[in-house]
């Protein structure tokens, strides 16, 4: 075991789509929200910057059976403490995504939640629901509902959902994760694998607190560092993103984050603790935004991007890669009436050179709709400059 602190892990998130096979030498956490195909995983930060994903293959494949894992799912909470059982309270959570150039919506991802009010406020990885136009969380025995995102903090991998008219659920108990030690006893319950139905369990122990850890989307093209995480030595499946890890007492004391890549096996997971995610949701619940922590509906613009190939720099007449390709605009949206078509290079915002998926996603982000940016690319015709008013976008 590496010393506390140190950081033995760099790899991928858990989520669902299915992640690309292992490279050799490879290994770390995954997330559990979905695999992702490759593509999409590329453009994921797509989302943040208000674009339209492409998502490539085909439809998903049937999920694998899960194995059974001996373990018993907590009835009820300790004595005192608030929420009701934790089985009834963790959910499953679908989103879709908008496809550029297609009508409808196409499936993007499944995860886990957790309800924390009666009313349906509902606590989750932002992975989860990163890039989603359509967000649908199933309640066990109380069926399915549509919800909207309250706010999110990418950095810590917290989001805060709002469920469409819902009333008397059932809550999960919360407890203290500062009192969380290595040894302790823990459940993780989770939507494993994105099947769906009842939660699915894995028992096992606290391994390690107050990790520092940096995870990948299955592409490895993402990261993101997390600190101070609690490390357990449990299963943790692709779908189990936003699920629960349980003390003794039924009591939540973390929320899963990530787990190993295929190369390195199972029974490693690593979860934020539940203190901190309650400190973020608090804030959210306020309406403190801030750089970290991003409220309501995030600007779009409508464009589909990737990074600058030479070719297509030489096709523009560009000397270097320098910005942002633009691989296709959304028919009616902002960047198609200012005038942008693919292809194109985006070269500024706001006066701000933006040379990768990262900058031109930290660019718009922090907007929200109705909110101008100032646009400056160049495509076959020459270079342009515009103020795009941006539209309602996929959550961050």
């Amino acid at each position: 075991m590496n010393p506390v602190g140190h950081e033995p892990w760099t790899g991928y998130h858990a989520g669902l789509p299915a992640p690309p096979p292992a490279q050799p030498g490879g290994g770390g956490p995954h997330r559990a929200r979905g695999w992702i195909a490759l593509l999409v995983a590329m453009l994921v930060s797509l989302a943040v910057v208000g674009s339209l994903l492409a998502f490539s293959g085909g439809p998903r494949t049937a999920s694998p059976a899960i194995p059974s894992t001996g373990a018993t799912l907590p009835t009820s909470p300790a004595s005192g403490s608030a929420g009701t059982s934790p089985v009834g309270a963790i959910v499953d959570i679908n989103t879709s995504e908008q496809v550029l150039g297609a009508d409808g919506l196409r499936p993007l991802g499944a995860g886990t939640g957790m309800v924390l009010t009666a009313d349906g406020e509902i606590l989750t990885n932002n992975h989860v629901v990163e890039g989603a136009s359509s967000i649908q969380v199933t309640i066990p025995g109380h069926g399915s509902s549509t919800a909207t995102v309250v706010g999110v903090d990418p950095t810590d991998d917290v989001a805060l959902l709002q469920l469409n008219g819902a009333s008397g659920l059932p809550t999960i108990a919360l407890g203290d994760s500062s009192t969380v030690q290595a040894g302790d006893p823990i459940t993780a319950i989770g939507n494993a694998f994105g099947r769906g139905g009842q939660p699915t369990a894995t028992t096992g122990t606290v391994a390690a607190v107050h990790r520092s850890i940096t995870a990948r989307d299955p592409s490895g093209t993402s990261s993101e560092r997390l600190n101070d995480v609690i490390q357990i030595a449990a299963d943790v499946h692709p779908g189990d993103s936003g699920g629960a890890v349980l003390n003794a007492q039924g009591q939540v004391v973390g929320i899963i984050t990530a787990g190993p890549s295929r190369s390195s096996g199972n029974g490693t997971g690593f979860a934020i603790p539940i203190n901190s995610a309650i400190g973020i949701v608090n804030e959210i619940r306020a309406g403190h935004g801030s750089s970290e922590i991003l409220l309501g509906e995030r600007g779009f613009m409508g464009v589909a991007v990737q990074p600058v190939d030479p070719a297509t720099a030489a096709q523009l007449g560009l000397s270097d890669t320098a910005g942002i390709l633009v691989a296709g605009v959304q028919p009616g949206s902002p960047a198609a009436k200012v005038g942008m078509t693919a292809p194109a290079v985006i070269r500024t915002i706001d006066g701000q050179a933006v040379n990768t998926l990262d900058e031109l996603g930290n660019a718009i982000h922090s907007k929200v709709p109705g909110e101008q940016i100032q646009v400056t690319w160049v495509d076959q015709q020459g270079q342009h400059t515009a103020t795009v008013t941006l539209a309602s976008g996929p959550a961050v």
